[in-house]
C-alpha cells in the first residue's frame, strides 16, 4: 500500500470556518457597490458610517452589563431563599412577556416623566429637571430585557453540571461561593458559549430598535438618509448589507471561542 501524505494546505482548508466565505462574499459586495455605483451606494455608506459606530458600541455596552445582571438574575433563580429566587422569577417572566420595542419607549418617554413627577412631589431638584439621555436609556433597555433571558441561560447552564461537583467542592472545605466561583461557573460558561453567543447576534440586531428612541444608530441614518434622496431600494439593501457583515462576523467570532474552549467530559 502507498502512504498517503496529508496535505497541511488541505487539512487547514477542512478545520477553516466555512462562512468566512459567506462574510467574504458580502464585503466584496459591499465594497463593488461603493466602487462602481458610488451613487448612490458610497455615499451612503459615508453617511451611516457614525450609525455602524453607534450600532456596535450600544450592542458591546449592553451585552456586557447583561452578561453581569444576567448572572446575578441566574444566581437568583437557583437560590434557596424564597424571596430572592421569587423577585427574580418575578423578573424574568414580566420582562419576557413585554416586547423590547415597548420596553425601550417606556425606558425613553415614561421612566424620565415618573422621575419627573417624583422631584416635583419630594422636592429634588435634580429628578425634576431630569433630561433622558438616548443613548443611555437605549442601553437600559436592552441590558434590562436581554439580562432576563440571559438569566436562564445561565440558570439552565448551572443546573446542567451534576450536583456531585458542588458536593466535592464543599468537601474540601470550600463555602458556597467559593464553588460556584472557581468549580460551577466555568464549566457553566463553557456549557452555555453556543446560546450565549446568539444571544449577543440577536441582540445586534434588535439594537436597530434603538432608532425609535431618538438615537443615531445605522437604522436611524438609513432612515435620515432615505428620507432625504428617496431611495429607499438602494438605501436599506445597503444597510441591510452592513448589518449582515456585523452578524457574520459577531457569529464567526462566537464560534472561535466554542472551538478554543472545548474540553473533555
Amino acid at each position: 500500500m502507498k502512504h498517503q501524505t496529508s496535505n497541511p494546505l488541505i487539512e487547514r482548508f477542512e478545520k477553516m470556518d466555512r462562512w468566512w466565505v459567506l462574510v467574504v462574499i458580502v464585503v466584496c459586495l459591499i465594497i463593488m457597490l461603493a466602487v462602481f455605483k458610488p451613487d448612490p451606494y458610497l455615499r451612503i455608506v459615508r453617511f451611516v458610517a457614525d450609525g455602524i459606530w453607534v450600532t456596535f458600541y450600544t450592542t458591546m455596552i449592553s451585552f456586557l452589563l447583561v452578561l453581569v445582571l444576567g448572572l446575578f438574575g441566574g444566581l437568583g433563580r437557583i437560590s434557596k431563599v424564597p424571596i430572592i429566587r421569587g423577585i427574580a422569577s418575578v423578573y424574568v417572566e414580566i420582562v419576557r412577556g413585554i416586547p423590547l420595542l415597548v420596553q425601550l419607549i417606556f425606558w425613553y418617554f415614561a421612566f424620565p416623566s415618573l422621575l419627573q413627577d417624583l422631584g416635583d412631589q419630594w422636592g429634588i431638584v435634580s429628578f425634576s429637571g431630569y433630561k433622558a439621555n438616548p443613548l443611555a436609556m437605549a442601553i437600559i433597555g436592552l441590558t434590562f430585557c436581554y439580562a432576563a433571558y440571559m438569566s436562564e441561560v445561565y440558570r439552565a447552564g448551572i443546573e446542567s453540571i451534576p450536583k456531585g461537583q458542588m458536593e466535592a467542592a464543599r468537601s474540601l472545605g470550600m463555602t458556597y461561593v467559593q464553588a460556584m466561583w472557581h468549580i460551577i461557573l466555568p464549566q457553566a460558561f463553557r456549557m452555555i458559549l453556543p446560546p450565549v453567543g446568539n444571544e449577543f447576534v440577536t441582540l445586534l440586531k434588535d439594537s436597530s430598535l434603538v432608532s425609535v428612541v431618538a438615537v443615531a444608530d445605522m437604522t436611524r441614518r438609513g432612515r435620515e438618509f432615505m428620507a432625504a434622496n428617496f431611495i429607499p431600494v438602494e438605501t436599506w439593501m445597503m444597510v441591510a448589507l452592513l448589518y449582515l457583515v456585523l452578524t457574520l462576523l459577531a457569529a464567526r467570532f462566537v464560534t472561535w471561542l466554542e472551538k478554543n474552549s472545548k474540553y473533555e467530559r
